[in-house]
């Protein structure tokens, strides 16, 4: 398990660079997973949800810039942060990489240090307060780095989907989402659930956080479910 458990997607068609990349973010303690092209990087970033996409600007087919832009204008990975590499040393390329979205900008050749540096640089701030910190609300507490759920200082049971559930709820507090937003945030776009299954992990959460708590997940009629300290 590595000490930093974030998930990065490199996107280059170069085996070399990518190897290079994966090297390079594996000895920082970074879980690296490879794409050659950006049908494949879509696909992962759906199924996968890398916390940070390191891409190359020219690639076979769609572009880096391109593949950039069209995440930027989907609700469900425009959070996403992006470093676009490139031999581009233009200053409008880099200007043209920062408008499509691009959050920092690297040209090749680059150091790994420099590297992880910048990437680390752009985590920082990129995540959202309480991704990586605890998270407690009515002595509800939820602890990303443990993967473990407590209340009032007790260990809750709880199975992997349940946790992500639970996990999405509570950094997205006072919202309500539909069934289909559920799907997309806690299973992955490119999974067939059907919506009523998430019916079926909501009643198993509730039943997992107990009496105390199972108040904190409201239905909300005619659309799907919020989680609220308030009363619903």
């Amino acid at each position: 398990m590595s000490k930093v458990g974030k998930k990065v997607l490199v996107v280059d068609d170069e085996a070399s660079i990518r190897e290079m990349i994966a090297v390079a973010l594996g000895m920082a303690g970074y879980d690296c997973i490879e794409a050659a092209n950006t049908q494949d990087a879509h696909a992962l970033v759906i199924d996968n949800k890398p916390d940070m996409i390191l891409l190359d600007w020219m690639l076979p087919g769609t572009s880096g810039i391109e593949f950039a832009r069209r995440l930027k204008r989907d609700d469900m990975t425009a959070d996403i942060p992006i470093i676009m590499l490139t031999a581009k040393g233009e200053e409008d390329n880099k200007i043209q990489g920062l408008e499509a979205g691009a959050d920092d900008y690297i040209t090749k050749p680059f150091s790994p240090r420099e590297l992880v540096a910048r990437l680390k640089a752009v985590l920082r701030r990129a995540t959202p307060q309480g991704m990586d910190e605890p998270i407690e609300v009515s002595g509800l507490k939820l602890d990303p780095i443990c993967h473990r759920v407590m209340s009032h200082d007790q260990p809750i049971d709880i199975g992997p989907t349940e946790y992500r559930l639970l996990q999405f709820f509570m950094t997205h507090q006072e919202r309500a989402y539909s069934r289909a937003q559920l799907l997309d945030q806690v299973w992955g776009g490119n999974v067939y659930v059907e919506e009523r299954t998430v019916d079926v992990h909501i009643r198993r959460l509730r039943k997992a956080l107990g009496a105390q708590h199972d108040h904190l997940i409201q239905t909300v009629r005619g659309t799907g479910y919020r989680f609220s300290s308030k009363e619903g």
